[in-house]
């Protein structure tokens, strides 16, 4: 399809960049019409009317679906951008910047997006009902300079100039276990005696744990998603390592080997600077930044004491 340049429409509207990221993230036309609440027929003319408009092919159809072609993963970044961008616009549209009102756009890794801010920000919700919250969940760094989004919970400190950054603290983990599992299999004396029992955890953190040890582990259960092992851990199938602000929330998590302090992740607050007079924003800033301090200093457990023995 690609031609000379003369020959291509101009501009193509939004909405036809909108069905081309939705058709590239679902690799279907019936998954892309889905998440975007179209009929397969409309988008697949919204692809057709894209590739014209460009003098381009966008897709070649695989045995599992839609592949994008090499110009297509050219302009997906840019794509993105212009996506990111729309959100932005719409949020900031949506909420004057001293109404208590409007959406917010927060990102945070996985395992505090998915174990933590949720009750954080029902706390938040119920103080201003006015703001609609979206929390996107991704173990990668969204750009708040592309306005992916307006607030982030980030495990790293920002080196942008541009973003206004609070550093929380840092979390702890350590070894847990639940009190059924505890009480069938008993607990280690040593990190010696990790062997002898069922592990929970990722095996590319194996390698970052071994120092805290002197040997490696194997994990009798792992998952690529740390809510998963969250739940193996709170199911009893075995030994898990886990934050401790997680754990000594959950009356039936108990330490083990609680000397051991496997890691400490750093917990950041992170907006872009043009974001701080907006006053919805700054208000779920702070909001954000108690509660993650109360989630790293309590309830008051104490988790350095020795495990509980057999």
């Amino acid at each position: 399809m690609d031609g000379p340049l003369e020959h291509r429409n101009a501009d193509p509207d939004w909405h036809l960049w909108r069905a081309f990221l939705g058709v590239v993230q679902a690799g279907s036309l019936s998954g892309a019409a889905r998440a975007l609440s179209l009929t397969q027929p409309t988008l697949g003319r919204q692809i057709a009317a894209l590739e014209r408009s460009l003098g381009l092919t966008l897709f070649t159809r695989s045995s599992d679906g839609l592949r994008p072609t090499d110009r297509a993963l050219d302009l997906l970044p840019q794509a993105e951008a212009m996506a990111a961008a729309a959100a932005a616009l719409m949020r900031r549209a949506s909420g004057a910047p001293d109404a208590m009102r409007g959406r917010i756009r927060l990102t945070a890794s996985t395992f505090l997006g998915g174990a933590v801010l949720p009750a954080l920000l029902a706390g938040f919700h119920d103080a201003h009902p006015g703001v609609d919250l979206e929390l996107s969940l991704s173990d990668r760094t969204e750009d708040l300079l592309r306005r992916d989004a307006d607030l982030a919970v980030r495990n790293v400190a920002p080196t942008q100039s541009a973003l206004v950054a609070r550093r929380i603290g840092t979390a702890p983990i350590r070894f847990y276990a639940h009190r059924a599992y505890v009480a069938r299999r008993g607990v280690p004396a040593s990190a010696a005696d990790l062997g002898r029992h069922s592990l929970i955890g990722r095996a590319a953190h194996a390698e970052r744990v071994r120092p805290s040890l002197g040997h490696d582990l194997t994990f009798a259960f792992s998952c690529a998603d740390d809510l998963g092992l969250l739940a193996a851990l709170r199911a009893g199938f075995g030994i898990g390592y886990c934050q401790d602000g997680i754990a000594r929330r959950d009356p039936d998590l108990v330490p083990v080997l609680p000397e051991i302090v496997l890691a400490e992740v750093g917990i950041w607050l992170v907006m872009h600077e043009d974001l701080r007079t907006t006053r919805r924003i700054r208000a779920l800033f702070d909001h954000l930044a108690g509660g993650l301090k109360a989630y790293l200093d309590g309830p008051e457990r104490d988790v350095s004491r020795r495990s509980p023995r057999s």
